[in-house]
């Protein structure tokens, strides 16, 4: 579990995230695109607005912890204590004035996810955790995040960004799953993993993650009793093929139908 002090600074970097984030929202903003002739993969000024001032901060405040951040790299990652920053997770939703975006700040001791937010300022919605328990906090009022049961996926609520997402080799697994669900719902980025922390969502899908993506919802997932790994069970901090579920009996059938 992270230390209490941090609880603290992680919301001084929402804050401070979301104020210079949250005036590019709904404006005219142009985007580079950093896919280099694949699936657009869009980067704004508010992204990196929003990393530059967590890193500012984190530097000052903790100069001997790491930094891994999705606009700006790696330094340190060797440290004791390393912060895994993505300023807008949802950076299509964004552009298209959709409020499923977030800002990721998660913690890393040793490597393993030690805490995690989720902060949506144009909601003004934070959900956080440290693996042992897991929070909503909205403008007015806060409670306890706990996932639901649901052990059958012909009861579940799926979730996955695209299904475009996913490569030739990997498409089939992820339909056969996606043909077995309940109800399908695309879209969202972190905001899914969020509600399913939430029990709202039973299961999350993706490929292709990157440890910015997942390292903050980790700690937010486990303290509300789901489970997340890679589609071979393995831990996901290190991101890629990932599975989340909020029932233990559903994740481990998901990972049988994935593994056929």
């Amino acid at each position: 579990m992270a230390p209490i002090d941090f609880s603290h600074f992680v919301n001084e970097l929402a804050t401070l995230s979301g104020k210079a984030i949250l005036p590019f929202f709904r404006s005219t903003l142009a985007a580079d695109d950093k896919s280099r002739g694949g699936v657009f993969d869009p980067v704004t000024e508010a992204d990196r607005a929003g990393e530059a001032a967590m890193r500012q901060l984190i530097k000052r405040t903790f100069p001997t912890h790491g930094i891994l951040g999705e606009e700006f790299g790696a330094e340190r990652t060797d440290a004791e204590y390393v912060w895994v920053l993505d300023p807008i997770d949802g950076t299509r939703a964004f552009m298209a004035g959709l409020p499923v975006w977030g800002t990721l700040i998660g913690l890393l001791r040793r490597h393993a996810p030690v805490y995690g937010l989720m902060h949506q300022p144009f909601t003004g919605e934070r959900f956080f955790g440290d693996g042992g328990a897991a929070f909503w906090r909205g403008p007015d009022s806060q409670r306890s995040l706990r996932t639901r049961r649901c052990a059958s996926l012909g009861d579940a609520t799926l979730m996955t960004t695209s299904p475009k997402l996913f490569r030739p080799e990997t498409r089939p697994a992820y339909e056969r799953v996606e043909a077995a669900a309940r109800l399908v719902r695309y879209g969202c980025d972190c905001y899914a993993y969020c509600m399913l922390a939430a029990g709202h969502v039973d299961l999350v899908l993706e490929e292709g993650l990157k440890p910015y993506d997942i390292v903050a919802l980790i700690p937010i997932i486990e303290g509300a009793g789901g489970v997340v790994t890679t589609w071979d069970g393995k831990p996901a901090a290190e991101g890629g093929s990932i599975v989340a579920a909020g029932d233990r009996r559903l994740h481990a059938a998901v990972l049988d139908l994935l593994n056929r």
